[in-house]
């Protein structure tokens, strides 16, 4: 969370100042003109919301994606029934299991019990728990009288993306547990198996091989010099903490992550995969396409996307299009821009956006398997070389201690 300084018109005309906890700009922008009106001026305030090291959480309330669907699947089912809602908040919260989610419906149902809207509940009481998308779709349905058919959204809405992370990471296990193993293995035959060759090398007169002389050299700066770079890697992960919690770095790292080779491609696609199918998702619960866009600007991922997407509400608030507006932005993929203004041309954007979103999430899913069908074998050939290599400095050695006897 940033803390944001601001100046801004209420609707009364009254200038009015104060302090506000957003996830990053556009959540500040879209909470502070929902209560106001206008915005003068919005500054972050720095040393408390740019994620200093000692501000950094520890712990804290961690959103279980697994435990956060089957919740929803649950209030979908509940409510189906025909249960009423303070009865069905009080059954979830008996049998979740999840300490975050279970004290949080307790105080809902408490709320709820008395009398209390369930969406403005959940916005208070899961301000930093719970997705935005799901209090506002929460609060579409209440208005709608279709809270069933909103957890319903919700729940195949999170159910995909869960889905798609357990698949990714699935498929990352190997390769990770691979090059982990692999430098696990290239430390210990450099810190302690070579120097025990090495040993034997120094009463030997002749001048050893090239290989075997850089293999030594290796050798003897990971010996001598191994908590320098432990030092060095725990400088480096530090500073990406900290720098990165800031709103520079986060826009720095995240505008790097899309030119990166291979993962930028990939960075790029889920970035419009989750654009369309949180787009849909608001859409199909009834809300305007301002109100959806300024949503969808805070569940993404990429904080650049984010920032992008989200100043696309002020374009529509101008009377701009859509699709005109996201090309202009030149930031989104082409065939989602073009779908999105064909969308809008023949009036049917909530149809369009999920046929776009099953696009990009079938596009997604092969271009994650195309890099790891590419990392695998070149893992095992990064590991086979370094080995190779070690043993062939190795036996160029001897050889030559073989020959000149």
């Amino acid at each position: 969370m940033v803390t944001y300084k601001y100046q801004a018109l209420s609707h009364s005309g009254q200038k009015v100042s104060g302090v506000i906890d957003a996830y990053n700009e556009m959540d500040a922008v879209d909470r502070i003109k929902r209560e106001h009106g206008i915005i003068i001026k919005l500054t972050p305030i720095k040393g408390k919301g740019e994620g200093g090291l000692l501000n950094m959480e520890i712990g804290g309330n961690k959103l279980d994606t697994k435990a956060f669907t089957v919740m929803c699947s649950q209030f979908a089912i509940i409510l189906n029934a025909g249960i009423p809602i303070a009865r069905t908040v009080q059954l979830i919260a008996a049998k979740t299991s999840n300490k975050p989610l279970h004290r949080m419906l307790v105080q809902v149902a408490e709320d709820v019990e008395s009398g209390r809207s369930i969406s403005q509940s959940f916005a208070e009481r899961g301000e930093k728990l719970l997705p935005p998308t799901f209090v506002e779709t929460v609060a579409a349905g209440e208005q709608s009288g279709n809270l069933d058919k909103a957890f319903e959204t919700i729940h195949e809405h999170f159910d995909k993306q869960a889905k798609m992370a357990a698949k990714v990471r699935g498929a990352l296990a190997y390769p990770l547990f691979v090059l982990a193993i692999a430098i696990v293995v290239v430390i210990v035959l450099m810190v302690k198996v070579v120097p025990t060759f090495l040993v034997i090398f120094e009463d030997y007169d002749a001048e050893l091989p090239i290989p075997t002389q850089i293999l030594i050299v290796i050798s003897d700066f990971f010996t001598n010099y191994w908590m320098l770079l432990a030092a060095i890697a725990i400088g480096v992960t530090i500073f990406y903490k900290v720098y990165g919690a800031t709103e520079k770095g986060r826009m720095q790292f995240a505008q790097w992550q899309l030119k990166l080779p291979v993962l930028g491609e990939i960075a790029e696609l889920n970035a419009a995969s989750e654009f369309a199918n949180t787009l849909t998702t608001m859409l199909a619960s009834g809300l305007p396409v301002v109100r959806a866009i300024s949503i969808t600007a805070r569940t993404m991922s990429n904080y650049f996307m984010s920032t992008e997407v989200g100043k696309l509400s002020v374009r529509l608030e101008e009377g701009y299009a859509l699709g005109a507006s996201m090309r202009e932005a030149g930031f989104m993929p082409d065939i989602l821009v073009d779908m999105v203004s064909v969308g809008e041309e023949t009036g049917e954007m909530e149809k369009t956006l999920h046929t776009i979103a099953g696009y990009y999430d079938a596009e997604l899913d092969q271009a994650i398997a195309a890099a790891l069908a590419k990392l695998e074998p070149t893992l095992l050939v990064g590991l086979a070389g370094i080995a190779g290599f070690i043993v062939v400095a190795i036996y160029m050695a001897m050889f030559g201690m073989y020959a000149a006897m």
